[in-house]
């Protein structure tokens, strides 16, 4: 199949299981750490050193119980992912990764559209909020154009816990972004 063929591909959302954890890792992994993640435009690589996450990472959030993690599979292979968490009137997203072969394509957009579809449709919520850390303003900037805003409203980064990665300067925080969901054809929920 040419890469153009694949592309073209529909994207099957689903639940991620036990057997997905290692290459839900890999596929973190690649998307903002280290030298692969320099493909694609969401690296972390110029911030942050060590890993993003890990095996037992993935399993909190994999058996989160108020929370899903949905997997984004194109053609059999494992090409986005993203965790979604129930917290009363709104939903957290995080742990949001594309492979960054396919990043700039449209799969990022139809993962985020998709779990807000999701949240709103399955457990009402009436807010996506996310954490983003402030310097990465592109990836801010990304979000913007899709709806959410900058609250201004801050937490810290968890220095020298290296399951989050080892910082490559010290003024990281992250910021909190906020969507309000919307039913089609009738405005604000």
């Amino acid at each position: 199949m040419h890469p153009t063929d694949h592309a073209a591909l529909p994207l099957v959302f689903r639940d991620a299981t036990a057997e997905d954890v290692d290459a839900l890792v890999d596929l973190i992994q690649s998307a903002y750490r280290g030298d692969s993640s320099r493909s694609g435009w969401t690296t972390e690589a110029d911030i942050l050193d060590g890993q993003r996450t890990d095996a037992a990472g993935v399993r909190e959030v994999l058996h989160h119980p108020s929370g899903r993690l949905l997997v984004a599979e194109r053609d059999g292979l494992l090409v986005a992912c993203c965790q979604l968490e129930h917290r009363g009137d709104h939903a957290y997203f995080g742990m949001f990764a594309v492979r960054p072969g396919l990043q700039g394509g449209g799969v990022g957009r139809a993962v985020l559209a998709e779990a807000e579809r999701h949240v709103r449709v399955s457990w009402g919520a009436t807010e996506m909020h996310m954490t983003v850390i402030t310097v990465r303003e592109e990836l801010i900037a990304w979000y913007e154009r899709r709806g959410y805003r900058r609250t201004g409203r801050t937490s810290p980064f968890p220095y020298g816990d290296e399951r989050f990665g080892r910082p490559r300067r010290d003024d990281l925080e992250f910021e909190l972004l906020v969507k309000e969901l919307t039913v089609p054809g009738v405005g604000p929920a």
